[in-house]
């Protein structure tokens, strides 16, 4: 008989750590109907809550609270680090019982998203699963794979959902509405081709994690080949050859390709290889995501708003749909003078100095952040003064936690609720940084690769900028509270950590929204928004482009205009570069995307990165260096303030402020 050890957080569950510091876990999709088919099946937990006492009677009492009667023998329960074999051979060997023999190693399975930590449970002798659907397949020692999923005419995405959620299948991407990339057990495949879709299986999932690589390169006339007439396998080869030849070193076993992706390569990488630091030749910002397994990715909850908000106010007197109502008009002119009022570039320039070691994080204390990097001491440290900050505000704050290569690192949630509000909008910037682009060297003077854990990364624009300007938002709404304006929609600003490792905070962020039933009107992301070459035109970058068909497209596109159109209001003087369609450069490339993938209406909003001919635009020369402070040239607030009011406009409007 099989012992079954499951991890909590992302497998389990989607945990949220509450103001009061009570841990909320809600479970993720297909997770009950799992547990309760294991229900004669003795289960435990091996999951990491944190290093103090508390922190496990904490997770306990979430984990009776969310799976009552599913985890009852506390001899099966594991707190602890998952940084080796460790904490696995003591699971395996706590499964004695009373009169129980010990099982042996390959009769327990772990089931944990996390690669790396089921690359530890292998090395202890455990079978491991990706996911709990798969948890049978691993009992039964039957493979999982990668599979690309292919969707003839006549069969759409619902129809896929309809069957996969039925098998052994779990989707991880969805390229378009002709080809999903997915983990597929051979039952789930044959399931699958038996309902008419076709399926190309590809590497064992095993202790691997899937990425999408963007190449931005020129393709080669060899695109043009008749038996490769868009490129994408050409360029899918390339992409695949140069990251694997950088990774050759760290990545043992090899990366397995997993064919054309939208715009690169699919690809899936052991448990350990550091895919986020490999750089294509002329790689634009957001050139690798990260991909999660998410049984309700097919479903795109965000649909039934988006169909709304693309369709327009209703004409002729007809009772308009809440969602198309919120296109109709713009900020009035209290809106505008209040934000104004809020959101200077004094203000704005005083958070990135905190965030980015200018003056001290928090009045009082003498420390200056060196980076926010997901990897560097200081991350958390901003994490909690940036909740201390907004909890100052009056709004309600969550941490969302979610795990990154041994890390356990925290989403920002602060939220004002309007009652009877039928949805809610969502002001974001991604608050970790990076400098990975830097030059650095050693004691003997002599290059060597950037440490994130140590090196400096002040990212005073990428996205200082942006967590500054949500943060003057706030400020914003809570001046507007205090003289007695109130919203009818909720109110929600989200700073999102581990962007820089392939939007995973946002990705994360966005399944556990979706996941629990969220109504979001919009998104409006601020990614870089005081970089502006001297001498040059300011121009604002709005990207509401979408590689996800459907209502999402209009939607989004609405959303941009909405902004476009405050911005004279704000500068008449600033240009607006209005990016959409399949062309728009920064499809999939922050933290927007994540939503667009669940169907809700997002845009990311810029200073100049993307030039129209394909070169660099007029933001900052300091990308991804430690040259990216306030003291740099590039760096304007001033700029930065027109970009921020004209989102923050927006956006409380659509509010209904």
């Amino acid at each position: 008989m099989p012992v079954l050890f499951f991890d909590i957080g992302a497998t389990l569950a989607d945990a949220r750590l509450e103001a009061d510091g009570s841990l909320t876990l809600v479970p993720r999709p297909r997770v009950l109907a799992v547990l309760d088919a294991f229900r004669d099946v003795r289960k435990g937990i091996i999951s990491n809550p944190g290093p103090d006492a508390a922190d496990a009677e904490r997770a306990a009492s979430a984990l009776r609270e969310a799976f009552p009667d599913r985890f009852t023998d506390d001899a099966l329960v594991h707190w602890g680090a998952k940084d080796s074999r460790e904490i696995f051979d003591g699971a395996v060997a706590g499964t004695a019982g009373e009169g129980t023999p010990v099982s042996a190693a390959d009769e327990c399975v772990f089931v944990g998203e996390d690669a790396r930590e089921r690359a530890f449970a292998r090395e202890a002798g455990l079978r491991t699963a990706a996911h709990p659907v798969f948890t049978a397949a691993s009992v039964e020692n039957r493979p999982v794979l990668w599979a690309r999923i292919g969707l003839p005419e006549g069969l759409g995405l619902s129809a896929l959902e309809g069957v996969a959620n039925q098998t052994e299948v779990v989707p991880v991407h969805v390229a378009s509405a002709r080809l999903v990339l997915a983990m597929a057990s051979t039952r789930g495949a044959a399931v699958l081709e038996q309902a008419g879709f076709t399926v190309d299986l590809r590497g064992p999932v095993e202790d691997t994690a899937a990425f999408l690589i963007r190449d931005d390169r020129p393709l080669t006339p060899a695109a043009s080949a008749a038996d490769d007439r868009d490129g994408a396998t050409t360029r899918a080869t390339a992409a695949f050859g140069l990251v694997a030849d950088e990774l050759a070193a760290a990545a043992t076993p090899p990366l397995i390709p997993l064919g054309p992706a939208p715009g690169g390569v699919y690809l899936a990488a052991p448990a350990g290889a550091p895919v986020e630091a490999v750089h294509l030749p002329g790689a634009k910002p957001g050139h690798t995501e990260r991909l999660l397994p998410d049984p309700a990715l097919l479903s795109r909850p965000g649909e039934a708003w988006a169909a709304g908000l693309a369709a327009g106010p209703a004409a002729g007197g007809a009772e308009p749909d809440p969602a198309a109502a919120a296109m109709d008009g713009h900020p009035s002119p209290e809106t505008i003078a209040a934000v104004r009022a809020a959101v200077t570039p004094e203000v704005l320039r005083g958070h990135v100095a905190r965030i980015s070691g200018v003056e001290p994080l928090r009045d009082g204390d003498g420390l200056l952040v060196r980076s926010r990097d997901v990897s560097a001491d200081d991350n958390p440290r901003v994490v909690e003064a940036l909740a201390d900050r907004f909890q100052d505000l009056d709004l309600s704050v969550r941490l969302h936690r979610f795990r990154w290569r041994g890390h356990q690192l925290f989403n920002v949630e602060a939220e004002h609720r309007a009652a009877g509000a039928d949805s809610t909008v969502l002001i974001t910037a991604h608050l970790d940084s990076t400098a990975s682009s830097g030059d650095f060297v050693d004691a003997n003077g002599d290059p060597r690769p950037y440490d994130p854990a140590v090196d400096p990364a002040p990212g005073a624009d990428d996205d200082g900028s942006g967590t500054a300007a949500v943060m003057a938002a706030a400020e914003c709404l809570h001046a507007l509270l205090a003289d007695g304006r109130a919203p009818t929609r909720n109110v929600r600003f989200v700073l999102f950590n581990a962007e820089e490792q392939g939007l995973v905070g946002s990705k994360f962020y966005a399944r556990a929204a979706a996941a629990a039933g969220e109504r979001i009107a919009g998104v409006f992301q601020m990614d870089m928004i005081a970089g502006r070459q001297q001498g040059s035109t300011p121009t604002v970058e709005i990207h509401a482009g979408s590689s996800v068909s459907g209502p999402v497209v209009g939607a989004s596109d609405a959303l941009g205009a909405l902004v476009a159109d405050t911005v004279p209001a704000i500068d008449t003087g600033v240009t607006v570069q209005q990016l959409t369609g399949p062309d728009d450069p920064a499809i999939g490339r922050s933290d927007h995307a994540s939503f667009h993938e669940r169907g809700w209406a997002a845009v990311a909003v810029s200073e100049d990165i993307f030039a129209l001919d394909g070169g660099p635009g007029t933001g900052t020369r300091q990308y991804h260096t430690p040259g990216d402070t306030l003291l740099d040239q590039d760096h304007s607030t001033q700029f930065a303030a027109t970009v921020a009011r004209s989102v923050t406009a927006t956006a409380l409007t659509l509010a209904g402020l």
